[in-house]
C-alpha cells in the first residue's frame, strides 16, 4: 500500500515539474519575443492586428451572406422535394399503395418519413374509405334500379 502511495506522490510531483516547466518557458518566451522586437517588426505587428481589427466585421458579414444563400438554395431545393405532385395525384386517383421493397429501400431518414405501421395504417384507411365510397355508389345504384321498376309497378288508375 505505501508503494502505492509513493507512486503516486512521484507521479504528482513530476506532473507540477513539467507544469512549472512549460509556464516558465512560456513566459520567457513571450517576455523575449517582446523585448527583442526591432521597430520594424512593431510595425509589422500593429498593420497586422490593425488590418484584423477594421476587416474582422465585414469578413464575419460576407460569411453571414454566404452562409444565408446556401441556407434558402437548401431551403428551395427541400421545397422543391416536397413540392412534386405525382400524375395519379393530377387525375384526382385514389391509389391504394402496395407494399413493396422499394418503398423500404427508398426510405431514407427524413422529416417525412413514415414508419412501416404509419404506412400500413394509412393503406388500410385508403381501404376502407373506398370501400364506403363504393358501397355508397351501389346503394344509390339500387335505389334508381328499384325507382325503374317502381314505375312499372305502378298502376295507372
Amino acid at each position: 500500500m505505501s508503494e502505492l502511495v509513493d507512486l503516486v506522490a512521484h507521479l504528482f510531483d513530476s506532473i507540477s515539474q513539467l507544469f512549472t516547466l512549460v509556464k516558465d518557458r512560456f513566459s520567457t518566451n513571450v517576455t523575449e519575443s517582446f523585448t527583442s522586437m526591432t521597430p520594424k517588426q512593431w510595425i509589422r505587428l500593429v498593420i497586422i492586428v490593425g488590418a484584423y481589427a477594421l476587416l474582422r466585421p465585414y469578413i464575419i458579414k460576407y460569411g453571414a451572406k454566404h452562409q444565408e444563400k446556401q441556407l434558402e438554395k437548401q431551403f428551395a431545393e427541400e421545397e422543391a422535394r416536397q413540392a412534386q405532385i405525382s400524375p395519379n395525384q393530377l387525375r384526382g386517383e385514389i391509389g391504394i399503395p402496395e407494399d413493396s421493397d422499394e418503398e423500404e429501400e427508398q426510405a431514407e431518414t427524413t422529416a417525412a418519413d413514415w414508419g412501416k405501421k404509419a404506412r400500413k395504417r394509412q393503406r388500410n384507411m385508403i381501404k376502407k374509405l373506398l370501400d364506403a365510397e363504393e358501397k355508397r355508389l351501389q346503394e344509390l345504384q339500387e335505389d334508381e334500379e328499384d325507382k325503374d321498376i317502381e314505375q312499372y309497378l305502378v298502376a295507372d288508375d
